[in-house]
């Protein structure tokens, strides 16, 4: 029987990988332009190179520009210090506290971020403060900086001195290969910080690209480690993903890889239930039908997005269908109750909770004012009625039924109710008319 592999492994396996010779690919290898990185972004490397520091575009923003994508942000590593960044920069801050960087703020709002190489090690910097280590103990070199990020097509880096790209741990023949791998041991990544999990189905659903089998075998493994995160961090990692537009795919591999009832331990039942199957039909359904919706650059609320994946689920509750009304009528408060019970253990702002429940709950005086082919006023015009029609058309049309179009409301509340003619009131008269026409008769 093969012995487990233990912290001490992950750690032997992540040296021998260190000793890997770094590739260098020159300009006319590879389609990074100037032209296609943010202004702001060029000013700060280009003044950390000029004061003779090491100025690196790294991350996700190299990865999308060699994708051809837009990145949406543009982040520097340097080997210069924090302070050193904040005396070149004035309009800067030193943030973090567990891992110092800087944040450069240019007109309109634009802030880069800049951080300095860091080594492999253990410790942030205020545990690092607190056993006596200095400066030299926590940063480090490109190479040490570049095999403490998670995946291997996060760690190339473009050095604005010779426009190349610097590849540390073989990121150029994943995302040519379109793999994604995590850089060192899998297991040993995971386990020491287990969001990483997250952000490795979040690669694979944006980029298309294949998980790499022994990435894939450790993140199955280890799902259940997911819940040692911190709840807020772990919510706003995964309501990322489903505003990003790829919503549908890391469904997909959430609920393949097990992660998914980890993550949101309320919608097991019902997917382990004898509806599973078609909730997980409706789910994807819906999901790529608000994705093609993002991609067209249409703006929603986060509460739309928590109602587009808990409808599907809701639709199988039995608690669900006992709410629903004979009339035109919105159990909001009910709803609330439920969404609350389905959502935990996270919490969301009051208002986005409030809107969650109107937005579901307006699914019945839809479906009474569809059927009766009458659309009263109330209904139309709530300031919610936009985000919930196109949720009740989304879940319509998974489940394949007739959608409700615009222009049909607009026909039919134009059409003035049948009934009998109200007769005018009689106009009382004031009590001065009265005292005149008394006048008139006494003459």
């Amino acid at each position: 029987m093969e012995r487990p592999k233990s912290q001490e492994d992950g750690q032997l396996c992540l040296f021998k990988d260190m000793e890997l010779k770094p590739r260098f690919i020159d300009r006319p290898h590879h389609c990074i332009s100037r032209k296609n990185i943010d202004r702001e972004a060029l000013k700060v490397l280009y003044r950390l190179k000029d004061h003779g520091y090491l100025a690196y575009l790294v991350g996700g923003s190299v990865r999308d520009l060699l994708l051809g994508k837009v990145p949406k942000d543009f982040d520097i590593g340097t080997d210069a210090t924090p302070e050193e960044i904040r005396r070149l920069f004035r309009y800067s801050r030193i943030i973090g506290k567990r891992f110092r960087l800087v944040h450069v703020y240019f007109r309109g709002g634009k802030v880069i971020e800049v951080s300095t190489f860091r080594k492999q090690i253990e410790l942030d910097d205020r545990e690092a403060a607190r056993e006596g280590l200095g400066a030299e103990n926590i940063f480090g070199t490109p190479r040490e900086d570049a095999f403490r990020r998670d995946l291997t097509i996060n760690g190339l880096f473009y050095n604005i001195a010779n426009f190349g790209i610097i590849d540390f741990v073989g990121g150029m023949e994943d995302l040519k290969q379109g793999i994604i791998r995590t850089i060192g041991d899998p297991e040993r990544r995971f386990i020491r910080d287990p969001v990483r999990m997250l952000r490795t189905i979040r690669h694979a659903a944006r980029t298309g690209f294949t998980i790499d089998q022994g990435t894939w075998q450790a993140l199955c493994l280890h799902i259940s480690k997911i819940k040692l995160c911190a709840v807020p961090r772990v919510r706003d990692e995964w309501l990322k993903d489903l505003k990003s537009g790829f919503s549908a795919p890391w469904s997909h591999y959430m609920i393949d890889s097990g992660l998914f009832h980890q993550v949101l331990p309320a919608f097991k039942g019902l997917l382990d239930s004898r509806h599973g199957k078609a909730i997980r039909g409706i789910l994807f359904k819906v999901l790529a039908r608000v994705d093609h919706m993002v991609k067209e650059g249409r703006q929603f609320s986060d509460a739309f997005f928590l109602s587009a994946l808990a409808s599907p689920f809701l639709h199988f509750m039995p608690e669900w269908q006992i709410l629903k009304p004979e009339k035109v009528r919105w159990p909001t408060y009910e709803v609330r109750a439920i969404l609350d019970t389905l959502f935990l253990p996270y919490d969301f702002k009051r208002s986005d909770r409030d809107l969650m429940a109107q937005l579901l709950s307006s699914h019945w005086p839809l479906d009474f004012c569809a059927g009766k082919k009458s659309w009263q006023k109330r209904v139309y015009n709530k300031a919610t009625f936009p985000e919930a029609l196109e949720l009740y058309n989304c879940l319509q049309d998974a489940l394949g039924r007739e959608e409700i179009c615009v222009e049909s409301i607009r026909k039919l509340s134009k059409k003035k109710p049948r009934g009998r003619r109200r007769r005018g009131r009689k106009r009382n008269m004031s009590k001065r008319h009265k005292k005149g026409d008394s006048e008139d008769k006494a003459s």
